[in-house]
């Protein structure tokens, strides 16, 4: 989802009115918010009930912090680094949970119905799962990038890396998701520079 030059402003007006104590900008900030925090956090996780605790995490980090938000990044850019940070860290707090067996009752649902499976739902039940079995620091970036459509700048802000290692990060992450999903040996995208640094 791109963010309009308008959302930005409003977003950077609800920030500033937050900072001052207004509980309807907190909580108009934090509605703009919610749904690409979640993504992150779910993505990052790979698992919906981590991403969703992450989230309530990155959610209530962002009202604690919002006092020494200094504007030094979007709004959006400081919040995705803090629902990174909420994620990285509820992956960090609970272990990585197995990807759901065959004894899952979605995944025996999916059995029963499988003739009636689309090809994209499959194509996403296996892009999750190859997300999930990436290491969290190429996940973070690939996500960021991939999913949340943010650029190398913002992910290196959000990230508090240098854009080398960003992009870096996301070569190596693509190319692992790729062999994980059965692709294997494609050619990285013509904007990603090779992971050298």
């Amino acid at each position: 989802m791109s963010v309009t030059p308008v959302d930005r402003r409003r977003e950077e007006r609800w920030a500033a009115a937050a900072r001052d104590g207004d509980r309807a900008a907190v909580e108009a900030l934090l509605e703009a918010l919610y749904d690409q925090v979640r993504a992150v956090c779910r993505r990052i996780c790979a698992n919906d009930a981590d991403g969703d605790d992450a989230t309530q995490e990155a959610l209530i980090s962002i009202v604690r912090a919002l006092p020494s938000f200094d504007g030094r990044s979007a709004v959006r850019t400081w919040a995705y680094r803090i629902a990174t940070n909420a994620a990285l860290d509820e992956l960090r707090r609970r272990g990585r949970r197995a990807i759901p067996s065959d004894d899952d009752g979605a995944s025996a649902a999916a059995r029963d119905d499988a003739p009636l499976l689309d090809a994209r739902i499959a194509d996403r039940l296996a892009l999750e799962q190859a997300l999930g079995e990436l290491a969290p620091d190429f996940r973070s970036a690939v996500v960021l990038r991939d999913v949340v459509g943010m650029d190398y700048a913002d992910i290196a802000a959000a990230l508090d890396v240098p854009i080398g290692t960003v992009r870096s990060r996301i070569a190596r992450g693509r190319r692992q998701l790729a062999n994980l999903m059965g692709i294997g040996n494609q050619p990285a995208p013509a904007d990603v520079i090779p992971d050298d640094l």
